[in-house]
């Protein structure tokens, strides 16, 4: 069966498994894969982009040893430190957001997990943010327990960013301070109290492409609506620091395959734009929908949120808020 005879079943209703052997997402021809993923998105997505402009409102410091960090404390990066932002920072940002018509805002935070005080004044700034501004407020804050979800939910989050990073199998290769299973549970909890969840990865890191495949397959299971495919940079002081970057053929057939596995959902570029032409443009031509947009944490990105807009408009592609 060919791969664009796949891309019409899928348009018509068939969902792929992990009980498939999907090994043609690594072998067929690339420009079929992506005509086929900018069908389905056009299918299920139309023309509409779903733009989410971050803030690091919690710097460095990290105990956990993910390999590919440049925040973590087990790696000697010169990464800035600093605690939770004040709240007019972090309302200047979100004011700018908002008065662009993006769709969503989100505070990330290094670290395992927020609480004590600065978790405190994390909902306080969302309380203002909610009340102020017309904009979907999205948190990144590692592991949460039910209490803080519930919490933070009453303050105006409505959407959860939490990633799965890459398959079960190769995580043990990247992180051991936390466990994979212990990414589904957080997961698991945030959609039993009715949050929205992000949740995506990162490629690049030496893991298989069938890897990627099963993290998409993982995805499509736990039914997530927004995946950022973030390309690993590799960032001098850690551990992946003579990592090969990626091609840009190569990050294509895995945005495309995504969107064959996981048709609905936005498939959001994040990190690691500046390897792709044009700061992704090819990508949103082979399925991608969304994308972080502005500053992107410890990687660097050509793209702003009015450059963004203007390709946008050039593609003939709309968001909501626009």
């Amino acid at each position: 069966m060919s791969i664009s005879t796949i891309a019409t079943e899928i348009i018509n209703g068939k969902r792929l498994t992990k009980n498939q052997d999907l090994h043609i997402f690594e072998t067929c021809d690339l420009q079929e894969l992506t005509e086929g993923a900018d069908r389905i998105r056009r299918a299920f997505i139309g023309n509409d982009v779903d733009l989410c402009s971050i803030i690091n409102g919690r710097s460095g410091a990290c105990p956990e040893d993910c390999k590919y960090c440049a925040q973590s404390v087990h790696h000697h990066t010169g990464c800035e430190i600093y605690s939770f932002l004040d709240e007019e920072t972090i309302e200047t940002a979100c004011k700018k957001s908002n008065d662009l018509g993006l769709e969503h805002f989100a505070i990330v935070t290094a670290g395992r997990k927020m609480e004590g005080e600065e978790f405190e004044k994390a909902l306080q700034v969302y309380q203002t943010l909610s009340k102020k501004y017309n904009i979907s407020l999205c948190a990144s804050m590692g592991f949460l327990d039910r209490e803080q979800i519930r919490r933070l939910k009453k303050a105006g989050v409505t959407r959860y960013h939490h990633n799965i990073e890459t398959s079960e199998g190769f995580f043990k290769n990247i992180c051991t301070t936390h466990t994979f299973k212990d990414k589904l549970h957080t997961i698991s909890m945030l959609k039993e109290e009715g949050m929205q969840v992000c949740s995506g990865g990162i490629i690049g890191m030496g893991e298989t492409f069938m890897d990627r495949v099963d993290m998409a397959l993982t995805l499509s299971e736990l039914q997530v609506q927004s995946i950022p495919i973030n390309t690993l940079i590799p960032i001098p002081g850690t551990p992946l620091e003579n990592n090969k970057p990626l091609t840009e053929n190569e990050i294509l057939r895995t945005v495309a395959m995504f969107r064959y596995i996981n048709p609905t959902a936005h498939i959001r570029l994040a990190a690691g734009r500046a390897l792709l032409t044009e700061d992704g443009k090819t990508a949103f031509e082979s399925g991608a929908s969304a994308t972080i947009t502005g500053d992107m944490l410890t990687t660097t990105c050509h793209a702003t949120i009015k450059s963004d807009l203007e390709m946008f408009k050039g593609m003939g592609r709309t968001h909501k808020r626009g």
